[in-house]
């Protein structure tokens, strides 16, 4: 029986998740899937890779860097987060990624992505980085604050639209049992999308798009009850935040993100004891 690691995104909300990977890599618990979404994917690569540390790191030191994720780079290159900057010269020259041992590892690693022109998610399984690196910024490629990317003749954004926490998906694929890391505290319930009147203008070419932006919030909401249904059966093994999160989507206040970071890993630390007992009853 597979495992799996099923990660949200969240922007910056997800430096959470890369506190629960640290903790999750540093006591050696491992999968033989991992599955992202967005910052999720940007995070679980680096855990794939077995870099402790690195989401942390760079997060920290490059916050506040308008190369990095501002309205300064949404203004001049029509992406919020900076694509030269961070898929590029961030994994390649700042914080260089260990490709080879992403290449060499015993864990699949995939990156979800939504279809502008069906409207569906679409998950790309990434055996390497180097020349699928643009899945990956496709998959964290937020509506409204990000161009269109184009791979292989199809249209992509960000892969929480369509599917925002692939449980269901990666069951489908073979990983029957799934850890799941959110970055909602319990409770949580996904309200309709403010902006769903400019993807009609922005978007109006991808109809089937607009649909999945409009009703993301009933997808979301259908998931968590998927993801509860799955918890009491024993399926699926949960971690998330202990207390609500306060962090904006482009946070640069140092000690916010570092507090997210250590609740993910003081979290993670929490439930590892159960979480082994999960991962050991496969």
């Amino acid at each position: 029986m597979a495992t799996g690691l099923v990660l949200e995104g969240g922007a910056h909300r997800a430096i959470y998740t890369a506190g629960v990977l640290d903790i999750l890599a540093e006591n050696k618990v491992y999968f033989d899937g991992v599955i992202g979404v967005s910052a999720g994917a940007i995070h679980g690569c680096s855990f794939v890779s077995g870099q402790i540390g690195r989401s942390i790191n760079y997060t920290l030191k490059y916050a506040s860097d308008k190369r990095y994720m501002s309205f300064y780079s949404l203004i001049t290159t029509g992406n919020m987060v900076g694509e030269q900057f961070c898929y590029h010269d961030l994994p390649e020259k700042l914080f260089p990624f260990d490709h080879q041992k992403f290449e060499t590892s015993a864990t699949a690693f995939y990156v979800t992505c939504t279809n502008l022109q069906s409207g569906k998610a679409e998950y790309i399984r990434c055996e390497e980085l180097r020349e699928k690196m643009p899945y990956l910024r496709a998959s964290a490629s937020m509506p409204f604050v990000s161009r269109i990317s184009k791979i292989n003749n199809k249209l992509y954004l960000d892969g929480g639209i369509a599917d925002s926490i692939p449980v269901k998906a990666f069951q489908d694929m073979g990983y029957d049992k799934c850890v799941v890391v959110q970055t909602r505290a319990a409770g949580y319930t996904k309200k309709p999308n403010k902006l769903t009147w400019l993807a009609y203008f922005i978007y109006r070419k991808f109809p089937r798009f607009i649909e999945a932006i409009k009703n993301r919030h009933i997808m979301y909401n259908n998931e968590l009850a998927y993801i509860e249904k799955m918890q009491k059966e024993g399926k699926v093994f949960v971690i998330r935040p202990s207390k609500f999160i306060k962090i904006s989507h482009t946070e640069k206040n140092e000690h916010i993100l570092r507090e997210v970071y250590e609740l993910g890993r003081s979290d993670a630390l929490n439930a590892l004891p159960e979480l082994t007992e999960f991962i050991k009853q496969i």
